[in-house]
């Protein structure tokens, strides 16, 4: 069967601008492109946009989407796989939310105190949601779903006196690199030094190992991501590089 872009718009819902961008920039070719110019999609393109519209519910940018689907490796039932527990970990994130701010609403109505505890909890799972938000399906496919449901099984098991360590060794760090790059210091001085200290202390503090070859790797990423880059460069710019070059120096 063969759709017009029009008719492929209403199917799958995605604006028949949308779909002509998609075309633009190599992600979605139409099957064949009539005399008067307009598109028809066949079969194949139809199982491409749902592809693509798996990915994108789960927040994973077009560039990324096409690498994936172009890769001669591709194989959709393992995507298909992939999305399901992706989707299954962010629904399980999402019911957690519900029971917090149900039992948070519960409270008001009752004027009680919700303890602690409940806040933190739903605290933490809002950010694992954000996190499998952004980074899950990528993450999924480098290192597959055991690793992943590893690490965010850790940072759910936190106590609440580590995470808030997590979260404050985070904020030195960024702190300390802004303050650096203003500063105009090199990432081989003493500075560099502690700043290489402190990251590897925040990234041991779930109880993961980082030897100094898998360190380095993991700094190559915030200036090979533009996502980590972005978030170390938010305020003051040359800090995710600073913080990569650092740990190329100190890591031991």
């Amino acid at each position: 069967m063969e759709y017009s872009i029009q008719a492929l718009s209403r199917l799958s819902g995605v604006t028949t601008r949308t779909l002509r961008w998609y075309d633009q920039i190599g992600l979605l070719r139409p099957a064949r492109v009539a005399e008067t110019g307009y598109r028809y999609y066949g079969p194949a393109e139809v199982d491409r946009l749902r592809d693509i519209l798996y990915y994108r519910a789960l927040g994973v940018e077009l560039a990324r989407i096409r690498e994936c689907l172009d890769d001669p490796s591709f194989d959709r039932l393992t995507a298909l796989r992939g999305h399901l527990d992706a989707l299954r970990a962010r629904q399980s994130q999402l019911d957690r939310l519900i029971r917090s701010v149900q039992e948070a609403i519960r409270c008001e109505e009752r004027n009680e105190i919700m303890s602690d505890q409940e806040k933190f909890e739903a605290f933490k799972a809002q950010t694992m949601a954000r996190c499998e938000a952004a980074y899950g399906n990528e993450a999924r496919q480098k290192y597959g779903d055991e690793p992943v449901e590893q690490a965010k099984a850790t940072l759910l098991n936190l106590s609440r006196e580590q995470y808030g360590e997590w979260t404050r060794l985070g904020e030195e760090i960024r702190r300390r690199l802004e303050a650096a790059v203003r500063g105009g210091l090199s990432p081989s001085g003493e500075e560099g030094r502690e700043i290489t200290a402190l990251h590897r202390r925040w990234l041991t503090l779930t109880g993961t190992v980082y030897d100094a070859a898998r360190h380095r790797g993991i700094a190559q990423l915030y200036v090979a991501d533009e996502r980590f880059t972005a978030y170390y460069d938010g305020a003051v710019p040359g800090c995710a590089r600073f913080l990569r070059d650092a740990i190329e120096c100190w890591a031991r």
